[in-house]
């Protein structure tokens, strides 16, 4: 037997005497590997990459899979006008770009409520809008597609009767007409809880708040032609406190699952109080002539299917007079509240706190700002004070009608005479109604930025993000 030894005195085993010893190990394994090889060689070659699933075409841009996008088509028929909204969403309900824009806009004046007496013509006054929407939804996407209509404070002034003819029109134009998925409780009026709330949710999900703590985000009012909207995040004790509606209106707090966060969300619509219809409770309060309308002015003034003398006093408008007769028409000051906290007309004011602290305000307050000078029309958010209302309305009520357009090109011939009237109301509802001092900064949103582009600040995204999550 051979003994190992150490040192020099070792043979070293030569490459070609292992390869020799161990061929049968060789052979074993190196077969397998050739026919994988070979296998691979003969498979087509794919780009490095996601890979699209098969029927589906990858967006332009990095906009993900066309299956994975869904469009909602939201009508906003209010009283002032009707508008179309078209949104499109990803997988992940964030808006996507429709084309170069981030949402179809349009609209169409006047209002379904103007044709109280002829429904099928409001219906028919639909059917650009609704083509302008259709167009731009992918074929493919049109019968997966919601459509709906949300009449607001301009039908609920007209009374059951007559919105239910319209509505009815309407529902029956969709039917025929659209290849957009419909259903006949889609074409509603929005009660005015439902118009704060989408509000709130729409300004709120485009400043990126949802999901965050109530205090983190911001209280909403919106200004519309027939009601306004008062809607902010309160806490879950306030909201247990919230005293009982006991006339059949709707409750205080409205309970919302949004991002995984429940939100306890003070929301209420005073009707009547929109500023189009306010000039009616305003008129109400003279005796024919009134301290709101501006110096030379005779006539009278439409809202809805009634008709009201406007006519400036023989002294001409007067902000002091005018602001007098504007508490009145609010009922600020009638002791009627039974709450500890109340805005107008005995109305609890949600208690305050940090879901009202950064309060954004829009539709027509901005427009007013605009016209009268003290914001600019083409920036889509403003800083201001409610005490800018009422600096405003001082300098507008010592004009005649006739020096308007001198001094405020902006506005347009048909508020003219209201010019006074419109900012003194403005200023009295955020500080008499809805006590907001005088001096606190507050932004007037016209639109939101969101990304690389700037969404209108409207109820119709709330309502769309609802319908998309629920298509």
């Amino acid at each position: 037997m051979r003994q190992r030894g150490s040192g020099a005195g070792l043979r070293q085993e030569s490459l070609p005497d292992k390869i020799h010893r161990y061929r049968g190990v060789i052979v074993v394994f190196s077969v397998p590997l050739l026919l994988v090889s070979f296998v691979l060689l003969l498979m087509p070659s794919y780009p490095a990459g996601p890979i699209a699933p098969v029927g589906r075409k990858t967006a332009p841009g990095g906009g993900g899979d066309a299956g994975s996008k869904s469009y909602a088509v939201i009508f906003d028929a209010g009283s002032s006008g009707s508008r179309v909204h078209v949104y499109c969403f990803d997988k992940n309900l964030d808006l996507v770009h429709i084309g170069e824009e981030i949402e179809l806009f349009v609209q169409k004046k006047p209002g379904l409520s103007s044709f109280a007496k002829e429904p099928q013509e409001a219906a028919n006054s639909l059917i650009p809008l609704l083509q302008k929407a259709e167009s731009v939804v992918p074929p493919e996407l049109r019968q997966r597609t919601p459509v709906r209509v949300g009449a607001t404070a301009g039908l609920r002034a007209l009374g059951n009767e007559k919105s239910e003819q319209i509505l009815q029109a309407v529902k029956n134009l969709l039917q025929d007409k659209s290849s957009l998925k419909f259903q006949p409780d889609w074409v509603t009026v929005l009660d005015g809880t439902q118009e704060g709330a989408f509000q709130w949710v729409t300004i709120n999900y485009l400043l990126g708040k949802l999901g965050k703590t109530y205090s983190d985000t911001v209280g909403v009012v919106d200004l519309g032609g027939g009601s306004v909207q008062m809607a902010y995040a309160i806490s879950e004790k306030a909201a247990a406190e919230a005293p009982q509606i006991s006339n059949g209106e709707e409750s205080y707090v409205r309970k919302l699952l949004l991002k995984g966060t429940t939100y306890y969300l003070y929301v209420h619509s005073y009707l009547h109080y929109g500023l189009l219809a306010a000039r009616a409770e305003i008129l109400k309060v003279g005796d024919g002539d009134s301290n709101c309308i501006l110096d030379g002015y005779h006539g009278s003034y439409k809202y809805g299917d009634k008709e009201f003398p406007a006519s400036a006093a023989p002294s001409g408008a007067s902000f002091s007079k005018c602001r007098s007769d504007t508490i009145k028409a609010l009922k600020a000051n009638e002791p009627t509240c039974t709450h500890m906290k109340c805005t107008f007309g005995g109305v609890w004011n949600g208690g305050g706190g940090d879901g009202q602290k950064n309060l954004f305000v829009a539709s027509f307050f901005f427009d007013r700002a605009a016209e009268a000078g003290f914001v600019d029309p083409k920036q889509a958010v403003a800083k201001v004070k409610p005490s800018d209302f009422e600096e405003a309305a001082s300098r507008a009520c010592k004009l005649n009608a006739k020096d308007v357009k001198g001094a405020y090109p902006l506005v347009s011939e048909d508020n003219i005479p209201y010019l006074c009237m419109d900012l003194v109301y403005q200023y009295t509802l955020l500080v008499d109604g809805f006590g907001v001092e005088p001096h606190q900064v507050i932004t007037l949103v016209k639109k939101v930025e969101y990304g690389d582009a700037y969404v209108e600040a409207a109820w119709p995204l709330g309502s769309a993000i609802e319908a998309a999550s629920s298509a």
